[in-house]
């Protein structure tokens, strides 16, 4: 079965949904009392497909807690404050003034020069880039293609992640409880066959590229198994999150 993103998707604790400070802290639109009503395993497979390792022996209610800093991170992820000193960074080109420019231009392109081979490799990378995403193949346009069957693949093209989920029949989605101010929260798709999906809510295209966008995240997945057949893995994944 695909794996879910995610890039955050139950039994109910008695009185957990009435406790106002049960929210996670300055992320309002995250509750954990809604992702407590989420199976363990549930839990358990969207912090696996986010990254988050070392979660075998944690019991729900930490395993909550684990997921509500991913979200929360991602969240934050999206901020205009952000200290990233990677070539995601944008501030240090921003800093140069009009009569700095002019008087030492080579300066002023060499600053520029990490944003522009962002834009050029099309990875969103931060203080916390993992390795699935930097031994990913990159692909950066439909027409690129997997070196070989089962080879992990990173984009953050539009119409390569449209391409993959037309092919399996997929619609965008979020996970029902995790959306901010009505706007999606975890990023997932709706497959055919998903057992779960009830718990997830279909989105439109424009809504998930804006919170994908806004959130500078990655998408890893994969077009096939190892052995040809056609793979449905994916997970989406923040440059900046705090676990993982």
């Amino acid at each position: 079965m695909a794996q879910r993103n995610s890039s955050g998707r139950g039994a109910t604790a008695t009185g957990t949904t009435r406790q106002a400070g049960n929210r996670t802290p300055n992320t309002p639109g995250i509750s954990e009392s809604e992702i407590s009503r989420m199976r363990v395993d549930e839990i358990r497979g969207q912090l696996r497909r986010r990254g988050v390792s070392g979660i075998s022996a944690l019991r729900k209610p930490e395993l909550v807690k684990a997921l509500a800093r991913t979200l929360r991170a991602e969240g934050r992820a999206g901020g205009a404050a952000r200290r990233s000193t990677g070539p995601s960074g944008r501030a240090p080109a921003r800093r140069s003034t009009a009569g700095a420019a002019k008087a030492n231009p080579s300066r002023t392109r060499a600053k520029a020069t990490p944003a522009k081979a962002a834009r050029a490799t099309g990875v969103r990378t931060g203080r916390s880039t993992s390795r699935s995403v930097r031994s990913a193949q990159l692909i950066t346009s439909p027409a690129d293609r997997p070196e070989r069957p089962g080879r992990s693949l990173v984009t953050t093209n539009h119409q390569v992640i449209r391409n993959w989920a037309a092919a399996r029949g997929a619609k965008p989605a979020t996970i029902a409880g995790t959306e901010r101010n009505g706007r999606p929260g975890v990023l997932t798709f709706d497959l055919p066959g998903y057992r779960e999906s009830r718990r997830l809510r279909v989105v439109s295209w424009d809504d998930w590229f804006r919170t994908f966008d806004s959130r500078k995240l990655n998408l890893i997945f994969q077009e096939q198994l190892r052995d040809g057949r056609p793979s449905n893995f994916f997970r989406t994944e923040s440059p900046d999150r705090e676990d993982g």
